[in-house]
């Protein structure tokens, strides 16, 4: 009984993190650099020293477990924000978490690399 629960558990781990990497919405690259054109913030959710060793211009660095406790530094919670980071792990991360802290108008790019 106890090993099923675990497996079943676990089953439900590996789904949620299968969906975080993979199944969460993103935006193209050409759809992120229109938001951005058009006055989006663009928060890179890497580590500093990720971002030091580059980033896209223009891009305010807010590591994601710092982005609860910087809320306040992204101004309206209806302002477009494009959220960015290595691979899109915690870009997908950060976009559920701004959603539930009232940001409406959050879009994920998922990597760097789609830029």
């Amino acid at each position: 009984m106890l090993t099923k629960i675990v497996l079943i558990v676990l089953a439900v781990i590996v789904m949620a993190i299968l969906y975080l990497r993979f199944g969460a919405p993103r935006i193209s690259g050409a759809e992120a650099r229109q938001l951005v054109q058009d006055g989006a913030l663009l928060v890179d959710v890497r580590s500093p020293g990720e971002f030091s060793g580059g980033h896209i211009e223009g891009a305010v660095n807010i590591p994601i477990q710092e982005l609860k406790g910087r809320l306040g530094e992204l101004g309206d919670s209806r302002a477009e924000i494009v959220v960015y980071c290595q691979s899109g792990g915690r870009s997908a991360i950060a976009k559920r978490l701004l959603e539930r802290n009232g940001f409406e108008n959050v879009h994920d790019l998922g990597g760097i690399h789609q830029w």
